[in-house]
């Protein structure tokens, strides 16, 4: 079964209310795919427990994959479900069995240029945030982030631990030819593109770095469950 989450590793937290299947928002995706999604914020113990969910759904024979999102999961049946209030019932009871795991991803440090010419959206984080460049360079480097999954682009990486003061709204107007290897800051995750083209993201660094490459043995860099750390390599202001 192509299931990402049943590689990771697990430390349970036990501690979660009998009735909280009821929380989670479920949306049917066709005939076999439902979506659950977690209840409450964007953080580390959600995704988590969605990781946790996926573990739990792995063992059953019925279903073909499961797709981690960014605290989401898509559960993908292998024949269609005619009975979509059994498998929401189900659904809810294996969320409430969920404990939240933490996988023994690795450590990825990633050597960037802060500012230069590929930085072209710095300055817009510095006027949303009220922050000077070097601050924004300094609070997002020190970070500590999480890839929560994988996803928009092969290999692209959601990244939890973003400085909340420095969340920035994605561009109404993408730029159209952002390089790959762009540092990126979409709203409160951090990012690194992985393709050369439109890109609604806030550029503010570059990293000569490949995030996916199609002819590795492990083509993507990141996967979920890693940690992620940015190295001011040089910046330019």
């Amino acid at each position: 079964m192509g299931v990402l989450a049943s590689e990771l590793i697990s430390r349970a937290h036990p501690v979660i209310t009998a009735n909280d299947g009821e929380n989670v928002t479920l949306s049917t995706m066709g005939g076999r795919a439902w979506l659950v999604e977690a209840p409450g914020a964007f953080d580390l113990p959600a995704q988590r427990r969605i990781w946790s969910l996926a573990q739990l759904l792995a063992q059953r024979d019925d279903v073909e994959s499961l797709i981690p999102g960014v605290t989401n999961l898509l559960v993908l049946f292998r024949t269609i479900q005619t009975d979509s209030e059994a498998v929401e019932t189900q659904l809810r009871d294996y969320w409430s069995q969920a404990r939240e795991v933490h996988p023994q991803g690795q450590l990825i440090e990633i050597p960037v240029c802060y500012g230069g010419e590929h930085a072209t959206d710095l300055a817009a984080v510095c006027q949303h945030s009220g922050f000077s460049a070097r601050e924004v360079i300094r609070r997002h480097h020190q970070g500590k982030y999480t890839v929560f999954a994988l996803g928009s682009a092969p290999g692209f990486g959601y990244l939890h631990g973003l400085d909340p003061a420095l969340a920035t709204p994605r561009k109404k107007v993408p730029s159209l030819n952002m390089l790959k290897g762009t540092v990126t800051i979409g709203g409160a995750q951090a990012g690194v593109s992985v393709l050369t083209g439109p890109n609604g993201w806030n550029a503010i660094g570059y990293a000569e770095i490949e995030v996916f490459d199609p002819y590795a043995e492990s083509p993507a860099l990141m996967a979920p469950g890693d940690t992620i750390r940015f190295l001011p390599e040089r910046v330019e202001l």
